[in-house]
């Protein structure tokens, strides 16, 4: 899930100027439900309703890297995850101050801002991945934290353990509503949420003891210690903590109609025969009855999302016949959906695997349950459009993941770089880099999941005038550009769309290039791959186009045409330097078209186009 990108060029003017743009030709469809009061959600077969009896279809972002940081989000890879970023803090500083810079990082990563741009998008629903810590008093968190300087110690870790379990046994774990960090911050979402008609998703992201084996998401000092680690009394002491703090969340929240769906445990993975668990995914079974039946039992019907096994997709023995418990109403099943096909043939041959969308369907239907996406994304725009457009035609909702990456063109919002989070100067530009504010928004990715059939302009581009090569339409692959590999439909795939991983998200590849007027080019051109630019013709006439170029060792060979109307081709001798080859075009027409730049022989790069008058045209002087 690791994409690297080259910094593009800043600036706050130029990412308003942008997003205005953008805005001006999108506006986010219709969804059911959307911009009515909030009331309370239930399951109606296979249907999410409101109080009205009005489906509604939840469709939003995560807010990820926040409230539990994974690493590739904040580009500390080698730190692998939240404990081994906290451990080389605590290398560096005392820990009161680690906590301070905890609490600055919560209040600035996402705040009101964030949710609001979100509401104005048009989403109606945010996803909010926590970690349990966050429920623990600074008493508690500092046990945790003693396991963190030395987590390869087995005493200290099993100190902790048998810690856990006598506060569990006093009551004294999660038990201060009031002043838990945790609760504070979700009554905060909850009412910017609330705000801008849009419903919270809880989502136990990281839970006690972690679901699985991959520490970045569940920030676990053990493999699966939510399944195997007793204390001395003998008991699962992690589930049982576990399911105490659904009680308390549901003890607080069963009455707060703008939490929309409790998501009860994240992405459970690598329960299995050769980790000595079931093969049938028996425990995961168990557990889910007994958080079921625990969140039931606080009288509150908020729908609760499950997770099967595998990341999220996998339900053997999880559908509703083989759940232990006796209300089953109010259940939604989930799917995470990355690097996979969106064609509507694409089927998996287990009926309980359910992450590509005939499965999803089928399985809904079957079962006559909700179905939900909590999680897709971490491709490029191509994929995020198909998927959006499959799943919007079944009426399944998504939640797109995920809202800021640092230095990325895959979230919505691209955080620049920090530098170290292990210096207080890479501490100090994190805080102030991750603000709303200060972050540019990833145009085309909005464009991919708001507007997903659409081309419209990806800047005001004119003629006469320069054109970056890199600013060609918005819009999927097919109608804004053609790119020969323009998404990830296969997870053991890992070839990446971009070349150059630069500027923008699409299969298109972009590298940085100081010789082009935006400082990137594009890259890879190969025979049959072509670029769609809307242009607006000033005033008409004959113009000298140039086309500004890096040849690749055998002759090349490029096209132009407006509105499909051929207007020359240029022919590219080999080369390695840059070269600016010219052409001149017949009359064009004032107006608005489309401006093709078509690859019939393959080149290198391809950096800008600029259009002057023709000499002995009526057209305007060029700029």
């Amino acid at each position: 899930m690791n994409c690297q990108f080259t910094r593009p060029r800043w600036g706050a003017a130029a990412a308003r100027r942008g997003l205005g743009l953008l805005l001006a030709f999108l506006s986010l469809g219709a969804q059911p439900g959307f911009g009515q009061a909030l009331t309370a959600l239930r399951a109606a077969g296979s249907r999410i309703i409101n109080a009205q009896g009005q489906e509604v279809v939840l469709r939003g972002y995560n807010v990820g890297g926040w409230l539990l940081q994974e690493s590739y989000i904040l580009q500390t890879d080698t730190l692998n995850c939240q404990w081994r970023i906290r451990q080389g803090l605590l290398r560096t500083m005392p820990e009161a101050q680690v906590e301070d810079f905890y609490r600055q990082y919560r209040q600035h990563f996402i705040a009101k801002a964030d949710i609001d741009f979100l509401g104005r998008q048009g989403f109606n629903a945010v996803r909010l991945p926590f970690h349990y810590d966050l429920f623990l008093t600074p008493e508690q968190r500092r046990a945790r934290t003693a396991v963190i300087r030395d987590p390869r110690n087995d005493q200290q870790l099993t100190a902790y353990v048998e810690q856990l379990s006598r506060w569990y046994d006093q009551g004294r774990l999660f038990a201060d509503a009031k002043n838990l960090e945790g609760f504070r911050l979700i009554d905060q979402v909850a009412e910017w949420c609330a705000a801008n008609k849009m419903y919270v998703i809880l989502d136990l992201h990281a839970a006690p003891g972690g679901q699985g084996t991959d520490r970045n998401i569940n920030d676990n000092f053990r493999p699966l210690d939510l399944w195997k680690r007793r204390d001395a009394k003998g008991r699962l002491i992690y589930q049982d903590i576990t399911v105490r703090l659904w009680e308390k969340l549901a003890a607080r929240y069963k009455h707060d109609a703008r939490i929309g769906m409790y998501d009860l445990l994240n992405e459970p993975h690598n329960l299995n025969a050769s980790n000595g668990l079931s093969a049938d995914n028996q425990e995961l079974s168990a557990l889910y009855a007994r958080l079921i039946n625990a969140v039931r039992a606080q009288h509150d019907q908020h729908l609760l999302v499950l997770e099967g096994n595998g990341y999220g997709n996998e339900y053997t023995n999880l559908t509703p016949d083989k759940l232990a418990v006796k209300d089953k109403s109010n259940l939604v099943y989930n799917a995470h959906r990355y690097w996979c096909p969106n064609t509507p043939e694409a089927a998996d041959p287990n009926a309980n695997q359910i992450n590509l969308i005939r499965n999803l369907v089928a399985f809904r239907d079957q079962w006559q349950v909700p179905v939900w996406v909590g999680e897709t994304g971490e491709n490029s725009n191509e994929w995020f459009a198909a998927a959006v457009q499959g799943l919007n035609a079944h009426h399944i909702g998504w939640c797109h993941w995920n809202i800021k990456r640092v230095d990325s063109g895959a979230g919505l919002l691209r955080v620049k770089p920090y530098g170290s989070i292990l210096t207080p100067e890479g501490r100090a530009a994190l805080l102030r880099n991750v603000q709303f504010a200060n972050c540019q928004v990833n145009r085309d990715v909005l464009a991919a999941l708001t507007q997903p059939a659409t081309q419209a302009p990806f800047a005001a581009l004119t003629i006469p005038g320069t054109i970056a090569a890199t600013d060609y339409d918005l819009g999927r692959n097919g109608v804004a550009y053609h790119d020969e590999y323009a998404a990830r439909t296969d997870y053991r795939e890992l070839k990446p769309t971009n070349h150059g991983g630069a500027y923008r998200n699409d299969g298109v590849d972009i590298a940085a290039c100081p010789d082009a007027p935006n400082g990137f080019a594009v890259s890879h051109l190969t025979s049959g791959e072509w670029l769609a630019y809307t242009v607006i013709v000033k005033t008409p006439g004959s113009y000298t186009a140039a086309l500004r170029l890096q040849p690749g060792a055998t002759s090349g060979r490029l096209a132009l045409r407006l509105n499909n109307a051929p207007l020359g081709t240029a022919t590219v001798a080999p080369g390695a330097g840059w070269a600016t080859i010219t052409l001149t075009t017949p009359t064009l027409p004032a107006g608005q078209h489309v401006l093709r730049v078509l690859v019939e022989e393959p080149i290198n790069q391809l950096g800008w186009l600029r259009f002057d008058a023709a000499p002995g045209g009526s057209g305007a002087g060029g700029q």
